[in-house]
């Protein structure tokens, strides 16, 4: 019988469907009772966050290509329409749900501990009074009201700006209503602290402008009001093979990005019917495209009251990170480099090591040059600084990628400061972001050897990120390694393409062929009874090719465990295609940003990191690189520490079950009952084993024990 075609759009995932799906995990952690109140808060308010970029870029450029005459249809068979059907009815069910956690469970809870956001209806005497002279000295002057007439046209509104709708009415003219508009202030908090006894009472900005606007609108009667925002498209359309200067030209666009098409209108629930239909003309909006919501409009602002409220027993307890430690025979990283590489698992390791890297090649002296790649770094990096002192001494360049999405603008300051202080910038190459994550430096050791010493890893060069998001380091001073370091960034600086870079693997050049190649190696080594499994963990698993790599392996007897923390367009347990693939999702405390993929190869193993995810975009339009684990405790160390870990995982763990819904593990019928959540000594969450692994207080051998597909095949290595 022939086997089915692996084209079957039966066997694949829509992107924005899967995409949304991961957004609702992150939403279900602000739903979980077992999570501290205000890290629930802080849960809700990023998924109000990852809603707004969705809307900003997938979204935009969905209508775009159908205003554009697009209309092919996906891997999954749906064409651009039908998504946009999709999406509507799940975005518009996804924030009704936000919106019944905030009502239903947050706030509630956060009264019952003391924390309110008050309506000007709550407020007591002594509240009332602070609002009236916040309104007079803080307020008044930052607003500025309009009033829509032929002579005052309907103000710019500026992508995400918070705003208040008013129908007014002239007391003299009452016949007809006109339509104002007032912009609330950027430079005001959104959420406003009042004087309270024994609580923590806040209330919303745009409540007060509300409020104020009698003061503002003399001369009118206010007939109901409203406050909305506008969501704008927000992709840089850059023509990079006709600009001068890729700087300029990324500059200019950021600011057409404060004023792109409309994509979304949140606006309150009781708002006016004539006020909705203005805004909704005014923004050339379809019906669909307008959400009304009950309660706050940009519930992302709720983060404010996680960081302007103490309660420290209502947010996830805080920990120290590992601090790296030299052995006593090195006296400085250099000289331990030399003896063994260092990987560091971020944030239970501390990142000051990666900071300390490259600190402290910027101050010795025998250091000769550092090049550097910049992707995301933070507003007040201390790596950027360190380039720049060291630029006065030492030959310095740095590759910054200025369409890192939505750091654009920071990334231009840090260039232009890299720029001034005499570093060699270079901004990647045309048509493609560079995206891997790369440090090396040159130094003439002690005895008299000229050396590379490099740091390879799978995040951002962003000390802040590194305390929240999990990543993976490795310093070394493999002389391999760190020479085809030195050759990509000849590529990147030059675009001089080497005829191999072994035993790196480089995106766009051979990543996408060499993954495909260790996937079907492994298929090999199943068919020849070999032991063959591959585990992979990501952010996403988009691109075609890779998936049917992946259902040929699993058809030729390869065991696959996939982590995938967001969109996956593999649909696992389909039989007679994907039986032995099992995917998993890990949604809580640490944003999982890893890239790892392990290969039994016959018993041989192989570990690689990385900074691409399998992605087409990765994969063939940014500048990735995957690097090997050489050492063989650093390889056990990620195989039966890391992996492990997060295979064993049953209280964050999602599975993604054949018909596109995840899961969690305990939540899977078990003959005909369903089993509770675990708890006690049976509950596994494998952040928080990390962290106590990082403290000295867990060891590695206390993860449970493993499933039986991965006992059959550590059985089959042990007997090869």
């Amino acid at each position: 019988m022939a086997r089915p075609s692996l084209d079957d759009p039966a066997f694949y995932i829509n992107r924005e469907a899967s995409w949304l799906a991961f957004n609702g995990r992150v939403l279900e952690e602000a739903e979980d009772q077992n999570n501290p109140l205000l890290e629930r808060l802080k849960f809700l308010s990023i998924s109000a966050s990852n809603l707004d970029e969705f809307f900003e870029v997938r979204v935009a450029g969905l209508i775009q290509q159908l205003e554009d005459g697009f209309n092919e249809a996906g891997p999954e068979g749906l064409n651009l329409a039908e998504e946009g059907d999709l999406v509507n009815r799940k975005t518009h069910e996804f924030v009704e749900e936000q919106y019944q956690c905030w009502n239903d469970q947050l706030r509630p809870s956060l009264i019952e501990h003391g924390i309110r956001v008050l309506g000007l209806h709550e407020l007591d005497p002594e509240a009332r009074d602070f609002v009236d002279q916040y309104c007079e000295k803080e307020l008044d002057p930052l607003l500025t009201p309009v009033t829509v007439d032929p002579a005052h046209p309907f103000p710019r509104v500026i992508n995400k700006a918070l705003c208040v709708a008013f129908l007014v009415r002239r007391r003299r003219r009452s016949s007809l209503t006109y339509t104002g508009v007032v912009t609330v202030p950027r430079a005001l908090p959104r959420l406003v602290r009042l004087p309270s006894q024994g609580t923590d009472d806040f209330i919303f900005l745009a409540d007060l402008v509300a409020y104020h606007a009698a003061r503002m609108y003399q001369g009118y009667d206010i007939v109901s009001s409203a406050a909305f925002r506008v969501t704008r498209n927000s992709n840089l359309y850059l023509q990079e093979e006709e600009a001068r200067s890729l700087l300029e030209s990324v500059r200019a666009e950021l600011h057409n990005r404060r004023k792109g098409d409309a994509v979304r209108l949140e606006i309150e629930a009781d708002a006016d019917p004539e006020i909705i239909e203005r805004l909704r003309t005014v923004f050339e909006l379809e019906p669909w495209q307008v959400f009304s919501v009950n309660g706050p409009v940009n519930l992302s602002r709720l983060f404010n009251i996680y960081e302007q409220t103490a309660h420290p027993e209502l947010k996830f307890r805080t920990f120290a990170p590992r601090e790296l430690r030299l052995t006593a025979k090195s006296t400085d990283l250099f000289e331990e480099l030399r003896r063994h590489d260092i990987l560091l698992h971020h944030p239970f390791d501390s990142f000051d090591a990666v900071v300390s890297f490259i600190e402290s090649a910027a101050e010795d002296d025998r250091v000769l040059s550092i090049k550097q790649t910049l992707y995301r770094t933070s507003e007040h990096s201390l790596i950027v600084p360190a380039l720049i002192a060291a630029a006065a001494k030492k030959e310095v360049t740095a590759v910054v990628e200025l369409k890192a999405r939505f750091d654009e603008a920071s990334n231009i300051r840090w260039a232009r400061d890299l720029e001034d202080a005499g570093v060699q910038v270079f901004h990647g190459l045309v048509g493609l972001k560079t995206h891997c994550k790369l440090s090396l430096l040159v130094r003439r050791d002690p005895d008299g050897v000229t050396r590379r010493y490099a740091h390879l890893g799978t995040g951002n060069y962003n000390a802040n990120t590194a305390r929240i998001y999990t990543d993976l380091s490795l310093l070394t001073a493999d002389p391999e390694i760190t020479a085809a370091v030195h050759d990509v960034f000849n590529f990147l600086t030059a675009y001089a393409e080497h005829p191999s870079y072994e035993p790196l693997i480089v995106a766009p050049l051979d990543l996408a062929e060499k993954n495909i190649s260790l996937i079907d190696r492994e298929a090999q080594h199943a068919r020849q009874g070999r032991p063959a499994r591959i585990v992979a963990k990501m952010n996403a698993l988009l691109d075609k090719s890779m998936i049917v790599a992946l259902y040929r392996a699993s058809q030729a007897g390869v065991d696959i465990d996939l982590i995938v923390r967001g969109m996956c367009a593999l649909r696992p347990g389909v039989r007679g295609i994907s039986d032995r693939i099992r995917v998993r999702s890990v949604v809580g405390r640490f944003l999982e940003h890893s890239r790892i993929f392990y290969f039994a190869n016959g018993g041989q193993e192989e570990v690689y990191l990385g900074s691409a995810d399998w992605m087409s975009r990765n994969l063939f339009e940014r500048v990735e690189v995957m690097f090997p684990l050489k050492d063989t405790l650093l390889r056990e160390r990620v195989h039966h520490e890391i992996l492990d870990a997060y295979l064993a995982d049953n209280v964050k763990a999602r599975l993604l079950v054949r018909d596109g819904v995840y899961l969690r593990p305990w939540q899977l019928q078990q003959g005909r009952r369903r089993l509770k959540p675990p708890t006690g000594a049976a509950a596994f969450n494998a952040q928080e084993f990390l962290i106590a692994l990082a403290e000295g207080k867990q060891s590695g051998g206390t993860i449970p024990v493993l499933a039986p597909a991965v006992r059959r095949i550590a059985r089959a290595r042990k007997e090869a």
